[in-house]
């Protein structure tokens, strides 16, 4: 094996999976290290709902076969009403879809190494030139890429990427057999993807159901360690605790069972990156991080940023002159602005608003989406400040203040 490439991504998820997909299809050396064994792969990073949308099926051409269920709406629970919008959909099977992305990379030329466990960059001159990994090995390129989630070895070691504890975002998901989909005072769930707004169940998060097939389902719960969560927190409880709690209480799980081997845990961190590359160096995906504020999603997000980071790499690495400085790179950045989160700030600003309402507030918020014309929420959806202001009533004056103050303080 060469111990050399153009370009070295750590991370074999969905945004390391489509950096190596497209620079390879564009004949570049990739490297991909990877922390778990090839056999086991990816049962200990087998940690996303997977849940997607029509439009980033086509965009990278993810065939039907790692499709679990084709979902036709969405809905929205409160601890009281519900709403319903026709949004078609797909709940991936995860490992499937992220063995899909190796294959199809290593279909173009990309070398994988799995039990690659990657601990620190190898610097020259102040640049990062290579990745060490297991201990002392260490393989070279002329672009590193950090795609490790919020691991971030290469990029904390490079003062690229701070991520905040107040931001991080915990959740455990069991796959369930025996759901009751249409149980009477609740929406019929058959092919759709809920997320419940409940401090109950999620303080300051969301929880899920998205139907799998049948009487199956991915159903889980997260939330952000944050002061909404610290106000609603029952004491003494765990991730673990508030799942348990909705499915001791909640009828649709009454005969219900979790389905052997289907438990997946994971973190991400939901806050606005900063710097995201330097010389040599980018990160992606949930390293950035990436994540969706307002819905949680993450796969398109994670592809679209390894996608516009080997836009990036090819065009600086066609030149002849292979320029790979921070200034070169640094149009990374620009392109996940403009492509991969436009108006982050204004969705994360309104996600962090939601977070702080009560359980009385999510109540009413979801009776107002009936009677809200569509256009307005699909500009509330696009960040747009004006629709935001437009669902505000009176008392959410003070969550307004008090998330102005945290940001402005920050």
């Amino acid at each position: 094996m060469t111990d050399t490439y153009d370009v070295i991504i750590a991370g074999a998820g969905p945004a390391g999976g489509q950096a190596a997909r497209d620079l390879a299809a564009r004949g570049y050396d990739v490297c991909v290290l990877e922390t778990e064994s090839e056999e086991e792969f990816p049962s200990r990073s087998n940690k996303s709902t997977a849940g997607t949308f029509p439009s980033t099926m086509a965009s990278f051409n993810i065939p039907d076969e790692v499709v679990m269920n084709f979902t036709d709406d969405v809905v929205l629970e409160s601890p009281n009403h519900h709403f319903e919008r026709h949004q078609p959909g797909a709940v991936l099977e995860f490992a499937d879809f992220k063995n899909w992305l190796v294959d199809e990379s290593r279909a173009d030329g990309a070398e994988y190494r799995f039990d690659a466990r990657v601990s620190k960059p190898v610097m020259e001159d102040g640049e990062i030139v290579g990745v060490r990994y297991n201990g002392d090995e260490e393989v070279y390129g002329d672009i590193i890429i950090d795609a490790t989630g919020p691991s971030a070895p290469l990029a904390k070691a490079l003062d690229v990427c701070v991520l905040e504890r107040e931001k991080q975002a915990i959740g455990i998901e069991y796959e369930f057999e025996g759901l009751d989909l249409d149980p009477a005072g609740y929406a019929d769930l058959t092919d759709t993807m809920m997320l419940r707004l409940d401090h109950n169940i999620a303080p300051g998060g969301y929880s899920w159901i998205f139907h799998t097939g049948e009487d199956t389902a991915k159903v889980g719960v997260c939330y952000l360690q944050n002061e909404a969560h610290r106000q609603n927190a029952q004491s003494g409880y765990t991730v673990d605790d508030y799942l348990q709690y909705w499915v001791d209480t909640d009828p649709r799980f009454e005969n219900a069972s979790r389905i052997e081997g289907k438990q997946h845990r994971g973190s991400a961190h939901v806050q606005l990156p900063k710097r995201m590359s330097t010389d040599n160096f980018m990160a992606i995906g949930d390293t950035v991080p990436t994540v969706d504020p307002l819905w949680g999603e993450g796969i398109d997000k994670c592809m679209r940023s390894g996608r516009v980071a080997a836009a990036t790499a090819d065009r600086v690495l066609t030149h002849s002159e292979r320029d790979t400085s921070a200034s070169e790179l640094a149009i990374y950045d620009q392109l996940w602005h403009e492509r991969v989160a436009p108006k982050g700030k204004n969705r994360l600003f309104m996600t962090e608003m939601l977070y702080r309402a009560s359980n009385e507030r999510y109540d009413t918020l979801l009776e107002d989406l009936h009677r809200v014309p569509q256009k307005r929420l699909n500009a509330v959806n696009d960040g747009n400040p004006l629709a935001m202001f437009q669902m505000l009533k009176f008392e959410d004056l003070s969550i307004l203040a008090s998330t102005a103050k945290d940001w402005f303080s920050n």
